[in-house]
């Protein structure tokens, strides 16, 4: 038995399954790359939402660091962490509560891409007491919200801000069509995107007498193939943590940098049909197809044996709600191994946050070998 089939023996399944060895290079990777270009690196937090892990993530533990949820913001200013942006555009409805948690010494800050909500902003401010920082969120590529660079609404926001009693703190974009782009070639186009629109945009905001104090790019792919930066005061990335199918499929990392996996038992077989039915449906694995418009379809995952180590063309084809169906990809001129009836196999993710998501713990697997295995806590919820 080997160490790692040691550690996970007594574990009942399915079980989220963190390879804290893996996880620490694949940290180290893009805060070295991120480094290198001169700018800070601003981690995203809402694909691991553990303290735990963003302890590891964070230089200091403190920040900076972004989140998509305000339960996110909550817990971890709770925890020490002081510099935060909520990059997902603010309504009316949340700005008390984002003025509670700066009340108890986190910097939040907050995105918005139209007057509106620059108003609704400023009218909080006014009505509180205190200067709510936002961003203004840029749209680089066409992949979702975002002010078009060269808009002139861009300086109408701005102004809403500035001469409000809101703070306006500078710009913010997401080339998130850089998922759809497999290769460093096209990803280090996608940064220049990103670059150029945060950099002219904050250009036209102090042309025009308004601060722009951050300029704030990232995605994962974007982060690691950048090599210009000029003009950018930081990145922000979150999947890199923990990598998954996705990110291999258009080669921003290979299968053996995947962190996460669940582990699964098999629990029958259907030999006509060559399937073997396991424990772990799309509760445990979530539904994402994020691999079903790429080169390889990976299914609902890539199977493992219990050690981790990938068995060649075998994905789960199907996924219930308790149950996964596990056979050889379509195509395979392979065997379909045995696997016996309570065999253990570990299920690498299409989509790391969704999988994570199901989950209330991360069973970790040491980088120290002679530790046991921990579990971390994780929190969901908005």
């Amino acid at each position: 038995m080997s160490f790692e089939e040691f550690q996970l023996k007594n574990l009942q399944t399915p079980a989220l399954i963190l390879d804290e060895a893996k996880m620490m290079r694949n940290i180290r990777r893009l805060a070295s790359q991120v480094d290198s270009l001169g700018v800070s690196l601003r981690p995203h937090l809402k694909t691991v939402k553990s303290i735990e892990v963003a302890r590891r993530l964070l230089t200091d533990g403190t920040g900076p660091a972004t989140v998509s949820t305000l339960i996110e913001a909550e817990v971890f200013a709770g925890a020490g962490i002081k510099d935060v942006i909520y990059a997902v555009g603010i309504t009316p409805q949340k700005l008390d509560r984002v003025a509670d948690i700066r009340s108890k010494g986190c910097d939040l800050a907050v995105i918005l891409d139209s007057v509106a909500q620059a108003q609704a902003v400023a009218d909080a401010s006014a009505r509180l007491g205190l200067a709510i920082p936002a961003l203004i969120e840029l749209d680089c590529d066409g992949h979702r919200s975002g002010v078009a660079p060269g808009d002139p609404i861009l300086l109408e926001i701005g102004r809403v801000l500035d001469e409000g009693a809101a703070e306006l703190r500078g710009v913010l974009t997401h080339a998130g069509e850089s998922y759809e782009i497999e290769g460093r070639h096209g990803h280090k186009m996608f940064a220049d995107r990103e670059r150029d629109a945060a950099v002219q945009s904050a250009k036209a905001l102090r042309d025009a007498g308004m601060p722009s104090p951050v300029v704030s790019i990232g995605s994962t792919p974007t982060a690691h193939s950048a090599r210009n930066l000029d003009g950018v005061t930081e990145v922000r990335a979150g999947v890199y943590a923990f990598f998954d199918l996705v990110q291999a499929g258009i080669g921003v990392c290979d299968l053996d940098n995947i962190a996460l996996s669940v582990l699964t038992t098999v629990i029958g077989h259907q030999r006509e049909k060559g399937w073997i039915i396991v424990d772990a449906g799309w509760m445990a694995l979530s539904q994402d197809r994020g691999t079903s418009n790429q080169r390889l379809d990976q299914g609902y995952g890539v199977v493992c044996d219990e050690a981790g180590q990938v068995i060649p063309d075998l994905i789960v084809i199907k996924a219930n709600q308790e149950h996964g169906i596990i056979a050889l990809r379509p195509g395979s001129k392979g065997q379909l191994q045995a696997l016996p009836l309570g065999t253990r196999l570990r299920i690498l993710p299409n989509h790391a946050c969704a999988m994570a998501a199901q989950f209330t713990q991360y069973n970790v697997i040491p980088a120290d070998q002679e530790a046991g295995l921990h579990a971390w806590p994780r929190f969901g919820g908005w």
